[in-house]
Parts: structure tokens; C-alpha cells; sequence
């Protein structure tokens, strides 16, 4: 898999026109508690990546999509924080794909581009949405992924390995995830129709035949999963900010 690894500069207009999906309505099953809500660096996990899709001059608009109780906090982190490119905070569906898609149709009927990103991924930061969506821009459709460090197999159901691919051969996967808006929100239609399961929104693109192009993502991109990604959270975030 080739991994564009490049910086661009520019300002997007509404020629241009982008809205950053946040996906926020997760359950948090593998946390015990909502992570987007939970504390660090004395901020809400969430505030941290909506102020990042703020600062970046590649997004117009942010639509949060979240869960019904945490509708009225989340509004008011955004307004606490600054965040006035949020347009909206919209309740999600049972499903990333439900939500996704919810979040997707209501995007500024201007937005030619859509980005997804995972609420719980509070380090993004400028120069990976600027290359993923200028990507987008040339390619239809991007995501930013980092090369495995492991040894990866391929199990059968017995947990048997029946493959060992090249570790260039294979790619894990972030957020933000770029596409044309009519892209995406057909893939995503589609997907929902036919009831099948998408883990990212590459997933849903991807079966309708459209290819997405790969830029290097960011090892510091993590996504909070379980609790021991709190710890680590915290120790990226006193290296950024020096303490």
C-alpha cells in the first residue's frame, strides 16, 4: 500500500466548502464511561478535537453527532469552548454507520466535502486534516493510516494462520476519513439498505467500488478505546504541551 506522505498549504472556500462529521454517540462499553465526556489536560476529551477541526482552515463547518443525554452537554462544551464553526449537534443513530449517515445528511447543503472523525481522537492535528483533505481534493476520497509495527496474520475461524502479509502491505486505519459528500452519502444509503456492518466509512465507499487513496496518518492519532488508553492519552498530551 503507498502512503502519500505530504504537506500542503491552503484555505478552503466554498468552492471548496467542507463539514467535519464528529462521530460522539458511542456507548463506550470497553471505557465504563463516556470517553468523549471524560477529562484531560482539564478539558472534556471531546473539547480538544472539536478545538482542532476549529483551528483548521481546511474545515467550514462541524456537525457533532451525539447520543440523546449528552446532547445539551456537548452544545455546551461548543459554546464553552469557542467552537462556532458547530453548525449543529444532532442525535445519532445505534449503529457508527446510523450515525455517519445522520451526520452526513445534515451537512451545509454547501459542502461538496465531507470528513469524518472519531470524537474520541483528541489528537489530530492541522497538518494531517490538511493532508488528508487535499487529498480528497485530487482523489474523491482519503484516510490517513499508519504502517503496522507488529508482525500481522491472518486467522482462520479456528485461529489457525492460513496468511502472514507483508506488513507493506497493510495499513491501520484513522480518522478523519475525506469524500465527496455525494460519495459518501450514497455509499453510506447503501450500506444501510443492505444491512451490512462497516467499522469505518472507507468500508462503505469502498463496497460500492470507489477506491481511497491513503496518506500517512499520525501515531499520535490514537483512538480512546479502553482505559489504558487514558494513560497514554495523558502522556501524549504532556509532551505536546511540555509539562
Amino acid at each position: 500500500m503507498s502512503i502519500i506522505n505530504k504537506i500542503f498549504k491552503f484555505k478552503a472556500d466554498d468552492d471548496n466548502f467542507c463539514t467535519a462529521v464528529v462521530l460522539a454517540a458511542g456507548n463506550s462499553q470497553r471505557m465504563g464511561k463516556d470517553k468523549i465526556l471524560m477529562p484531560l489536560g482539564g478539558m472534556p476529551v471531546i473539547a480538544h478535537t472539536l478545538k482542532a477541526l476549529q483551528a483548521s482552515e481546511c474545515i467550514n463547518e462541524i456537525v457533532v453527532v451525539t447520543k440523546y443525554e449528552s446532547l445539551q452537554e456537548i452544545a455546551d462544551i461548543c459554546h464553552d469552548y469557542g467552537i462556532t464553526k458547530t453548525s449543529k449537534v444532532v442525535l445519532g443513530g445505534k449503529t457508527r454507520l446510523e450515525s455517519s449517515l445522520l451526520g452526513v445528511s445534515n451537512a451545509d447543503s454547501r459542502a461538496k466535502y465531507i470528513a469524518i472523525h472519531d470524537g474520541a481522537r483528541p489528537f489530530i492535528t492541522d497538518s494531517l486534516i490538511e493532508r488528508v483533505v487535499h487529498c480528497a481534493y485530487q482523489h474523491d476520497a482519503a484516510a490517513p493510516a499508519i504502517a503496522p509495527t507488529d508482525t500481522v496474520r491472518v486467522l482462520n475461524a479456528k485461529g489457525t494462520v492460513v496468511e502472514t502479509p507483508s506488513r507493506d502491505l497493510v495499513a491501520l486505519m484513522q480518522t478523519p476519513q475525506v469524500f465527496m459528500t455525494e460519495m459518501i452519502k450514497a455509499a453510506l444509503t447503501c450500506a444501510q439498505q443492505k444491512g451490512v456492518k462497516i467499522t469505518d466509512d472507507c468500508s462503505a465507499v469502498e463496497a460500492m467500488g470507489y477506491k481511497v487513496t491513503v496518506v500517512a496518518g499520525d501515531p499520535d492519532n490514537i483512538k480512546l478505546t479502553t482505559s489504558r488508553d487514558l494513560y497514554i492519552a495523558e502522556g501524549i498530551f504532556a509532551e505536546r504541551s511540555g509539562k
